[in-house]
Order: C-alpha cells, then structure tokens, then sequence
C-alpha cells in the first residue's frame, strides 16, 4: 500500500514504437535514478507512418547520447527543412507555397506582413523572407560537409524510417542507458480504475510493479483508454480525416535529388504527403472515409505515383498499408499514476507532422517535473492536463488554418473541411483580427508554444495574398533587411551542397 510519501522511482512504460522508446530514452537520459521498464508486446507492428520531424529532435538526440552520422546511417534519414503545400489553394492550377522551418526576416517585426504585400506581394511571402524558400527549390542540404553536427546553415529536422529509428532507440535505451525491455503481452492492469495502477500482468512475465506507468501503447491505449475508460475528445466534425493508405516507393534513379521538404499535395477527397528518403520516398493519402473509399484512395495514390517522374512510375499496390484513426485527443492525458503519451494520448492527420514533437514535449515535460512523492502526483498530472491539452487544441487550430484559408468547395469533402463554422472561436477571433494585422507572438501565449508565429504567417500568407494589413513600418529597415537577405540567400545558394550531396559525403 503506497503511502503520500512513498517514492516515485519505478516507471514502467507500456507499448514500444517511437512513443515508447523515445519516452524512455529521453526518461533515462535525464533522471538517471529512475528504474525504467519497457514492456513491448510481440503481438504489435510498429504504426510507422510518422516519418519527419520538428527541428527540436535534433536537441533530443544530443540529450539522450546519439550522434547525428549514427542517427542519420541507422534510420535511412535525411534532412528535412519544412513543408511545400501543392494545390491547397483552390482546384483551378497550380499553386504553390512553403512553410519552413528557418524565421522570417527582421522576426517579429509586426510590420513584415505589411511590408510584403504592398511592396513583393507578387512574390511568396516565404521567397521574400527567408532563404529558405529558395534552398528547397534547389534541393539543397541546410549545411556543409564541415559544419559540426546539428548545428545548421539554417534550421532543419529530419526525415526518417519510423521502424529503423525505433530499433535505434531500442538499442540505445537498452544497452547505453540501463532501460530494461520486457518483451511480453500484457493481459492485465491491476488497480481499482477508480485509482492508482499497481501492477499489470504479463503473459509469460507475470506482474510487473511500477510508481508511474506512462501508456504508450497506441490506439489501443490499453491504459488510460481501457482500464481508466477515458475517451477521446472527437475533433472529427473540425477535422474529418481518419484514414490512410500508404506505401514505399522505389527511386528511378539512385542519384535522383531527395526533397529538402516535405510534400503535401490536396486531392479530390484529400491530401498526399510525399517524403524522400535516401534510399526510396515514403508516399500516403489521407483521407475521410465518410467520403472515400479505400479502393478510391489506392486509385488516387496510384494515380500520383504513376505522373510522379522521379520513382518507379507503376507502383506495386500489393505494399500499401491502410490504416484507420479517431482524430481527437483525451483531455485527460495524466490520470492517478498513468501519463499517455503518443497515439494513446491523441492523433490528428499528420498534415503539419506533430506526433513525434508531441511526444518530445511530453516526455521532456514528465522528465523536468517527474514527482518525487506520491503526493505529487495529482498536482503534476493536474500541470501536465492543462498543459497539453491546450497544446492539442492549438495544434487543431494550426491544422484547420490551412483548409479555412482554402477556396476548395467541389465536394462535400471540401466544404465540410473548409467550413469555418467549425472551426474553434479562438481560430474564428484570429482570422478576424489577421484581416488588419499579422499574427504576432502575442496571440500565442503558452510557453513553448507548439506553432509560433511564424508558422501561422507562412500559412496566412501562403494560402492568400488578398489579405490588408494597415500597420505602419519603416520601408528603409526591411528593404534594408531585404537586401542582405538576398545576397544571403545567393551565397548560400552557392555554397551548399544539394540532399543527397551531403549525405553521401556524411556516409563516406
């Protein structure tokens, strides 16, 4: 019997995958004192599908031991340095514009949105703001041969093969940071689902006591969603996506350029995301299945592959994996002794690729104020609540940006992803406030917010340039600005190799 004094030392992590084993790793890295279990069941396939990340990994990996070269060999990766929307816009043309991961010039000058319209708005305000823009065009890396690792010419996270990065962290955990990994199913968690866990069984292990049980089992949530009953709260009616078919695809040439972004491509019934990877691309639809089928979606993905030149144009549909998804998150993510981190804690489409950030913050979250007491428990997990679930509803609030903003209305489809009347009144109050002025860091309050700024102004302003703004700025300091940026951009342009040139280099 635990007592409010009894010592939170024995974390016990329940589901393998990145969730899992990133939790741990970065737990490991950081509270040295813990006892960490990883029980992973055999039964389980790895999802797999999350394949790019935030700039913020590239601390995580320095935190948790593992070197740049090693993450890069190990998981098939390659740098990723934001995201290309292709035909959001409406369905009339082409249209195109990007959302990087580098800050607009002079940032946060609240006058740039201004600036741009009435002076380059016949350029993309991305072009005009960062060099960025520019280096994706040419498929350029965002550093040199020379520069040390995870520092950058400019801001980049990665792509990678989800099943290889989770056996790297497993191998890691493991044998570098004293995890200790249980491969087992579980078939019982012990405990009163009115209070804390104390146990869950094994099929061959048996019990296996823990403090603090972190619930990173996936959809299933075999914790907080089936022992404790906490459902998820639906974003279905904001965000109708919850299915997906995806596949590897084969390069057509070995040399063929590897994209510095990710490509995200609006369809009839949804979006195709599109990553490359060294060795092939990682392609996927995504979709509502209230309004397509499967059979309709592996058309769609087929039909993209095939006017894709740059891999092999007759894809082999036979490797297409469907998954299916409720797009939500629980607002109760800490409950009694059990945190749900990952996929057991929510899933949006991964149209802006928040998942494994998700995952970062929460488990940097848990290891900065892991209790030491279990008295402390209710107030951490009450901190913890508060926090992610507004960082969940802002991360809803990002994504619905990009279809409100969209002119799309051939279908029900569309409309009903398009409709702001959905659309959550702190998003409403924004985009009637945007139409006089851009967004400004002081819309965003939270602490580490999940998209600053910036990123909303790359959206606002890549989707539409009809919008005013009426803010008064000093034309000598941005043209100023303006002009260093492009003779960076030229010398960077120049002096950077492209993707696969630096690769190749980091590989010799």
């Amino acid at each position: 019997m635990k007592t409010p004094n009894s010592a939170v030392k024995r974390v016990v992590i329940v589901g393998g995958g990145a969730a899992g084993w990133l939790t741990a790793a970065i737990l490991a890295s950081t509270r040295p004192e813990l006892v960490i279990t990883l029980i992973e069941s055999p039964d389980v396939r790895i999802l797999g599908v999350g394949e790019g990340t935030w700039p913020t990994m590239r601390n995580t990996l320095q935190q948790i031991g593992i070197s740049e070269q090693q993450f890069l060999t190990a998981c098939d990766a390659s740098f990723k340095q934001g995201t290309s929307f292709h035909n959001w816009l409406d369905d009339k043309g082409p249209h195109q514009y990007y959302h990087p991961f580098s800050l607009p010039l002079d940032y946060p000058n609240p006058a740039l949105g201004g600036w741009w319209q009435q002076n380059l708005g016949q350029q993309s305000f991305a072009h005009c703001t960062t060099s960025q823009a520019t280096l994706c065009d040419h498929f350029r890396a965002p550093k040199q041969p020379q520069t040390p690792p995870f520092a950058g010419v400019v801001n980049y996270g990665y792509h990678l093969d989800a099943n290889k990065f989770a056996m790297l962290l497993q191998t890691h955990a493991t044998q570098q940071l004293g995890v200790t990994h249980v491969c087992d199913h579980i078939q019982a968690v012990n405990g009163s689902s009115e209070g804390p866990i104390t146990s869950v069984t094994g099929r061959s292990q048996g019990d296996i006591h823990g403090d603090l049980f972190i619930d990173c089992s996936g959809f299933a949530a075999r914790l907080v969603g089936q022992h404790y009953g906490i459902e998820l709260l639906s974003c279905e009616q904001v965000l109708a996506n919850n299915s997906a078919v995806a596949m590897p695809v084969s390069y057509k040439h070995a040399h063929t350029d590897i994209a510095s972004v990710t490509r995200s491509t609006a369809q009839n019934k949804g979006w195709i995301w599109d990553i490359g990877l060294p060795t092939r691309k990682g392609i996927g639809y995504v979709y509502s299945d209230a309004h397509c089928s499967r059979e309709e979606a592996l058309n769609t993905l087929a039909g993209y592959i095939r006017h894709d030149d740059t891999t092999q144009n007759e894809p082999d549909l036979s490797q297409a994996r469907t998954f299916s998804f409720k797009p939500g998150y629980r607002e109760t993510l800490w409950h009694h002794n059990c945190v749900a981190i990952g996929t057991s804690a929510g899933f949006l489409e991964p149209l802006e690729a928040s998942a494994l950030v998700m995952i970062e913050m929460s488990a940097n979250h848990l290891a900065e104020q892991m209790p030491v007491k279990a008295e402390q428990l209710k107030p951490a997990s009450r901190q913890f609540n508060q926090l992610f679930s507004q960082r969940w509803q802002r991360a809803v609030e990002f994504l619905k940006l990009h279809y409100v903003l969209s002119k799309r209305r051939q279908n029900a489809y569309w409309q009903q992803m398009t409709a702001v009347e959905t659309a959550s009144q702190q998003l409403r109050d924004w985009l009637t406030l945007w139409q006089s002025r851009m967004p400004l860091g002081s819309d965003f309050p939270l602490r580490e917010e999940l998209f600053p700024a910036a990123s909303f102004q790359y959206v606002l302003y890549g989707m539409t340039q009809s919008m005013q703004t009426s803010t008064h700025y000093n034309p000598q300091q941005l043209h100023r600005a303006h002009e260093q940026l492009r003779h960076i951009t030229h010398q960077q342009l120049n002096g950077l190799p492209t993707n696969r040139e630096l690769l190749s280099r980091l590989s010799d």
